[in-house]
């Protein structure tokens, strides 16, 4: 069972101002990376492409973890990787990211990140939406048997349809309502636009290669 954690540092309300004042709330109709039909989308890029945004941002999340003796932060590919990075800059941690796999299902760590066994581990992510980012980044934490101790993210939009099975922190909670693509009122009505780097028709979205240094 989640239990979810209210953050004193920083109010939901100034995280939607933060969101509304960078453009990053949209109305429309969107595809999801999830195949499921949305009249609202958040662009958290022009949140994070804020570095004082994302600073106090993740100054909240941080503030939260830092009781929990978090080791290494980590974030799924690619808008978790500006996250964890900042987050753990700010915890004095180190930050990884996990990327998907090639070929197959699910996530894992790669370019010579690795986890020592019991590595205390603080998963997060900017949206979530059906928690399937942060759900194969806590696997991916295992599998290199490292131990995740808890999750944040800066906008939970799930519904509490996640299931994670750590403490999750959001700064916000968002009621979106989504749909089935055959079950969408949208549809036939308003143009369908394919945000992010979701591939048309809602399929899983192909992440751009990261460059290795």
């Amino acid at each position: 069972m989640v239990k979810y954690a209210r953050c004193v540092s920083i109010d939901p309300r100034d995280v939607e101002a933060i969101f509304r004042g960078s453009g990053a709330l949209r109305e429309g109709h969107f595809v999801l990376a999830s195949g499921r039909h949305s009249a609202l989308y958040l662009e958290k890029f022009e949140v994070l492409q804020r570095p004082d945004k994302t600073e106090r941002l993740s100054a909240a999340i941080a503030e939260w973890a830092r009781p929990r003796a978090i080791q290494t932060v980590a974030g799924p590919t690619t808008g978790g990787i500006i996250l964890a990075h900042e987050v753990a800059r700010q915890l004095g941690a180190r930050a990884v990211y996990a990327e998907r796999r090639e070929g197959g299902a699910g996530r894992e760590f790669r370019r010579g990140f690795g986890l020592a066994r019991g590595e205390r581990v603080l998963a997060v992510d900017d949206i979530m939406t059906t928690g399937g980012s942060l759900h194969e980044t806590i696997a991916a934490v295992r599998a290199a048997r490292g131990e995740v101790v808890a999750a944040a993210v800066l906008v939970d939009r799930s519904g509490g349809d996640a299931h994670l099975d750590v403490p999750l922190l959001a700064l916000w909670s968002l009621a979106i309502p989504t749909y089935a693509a055959g079950e969408c009122p949208l549809c036939g009505y308003v143009p369908m636009t394919h945000p992010g780097t979701s591939a048309p028709g809602g399929a899983a979205p192909r992440e751009p290669p990261v460059e290795a240094v």
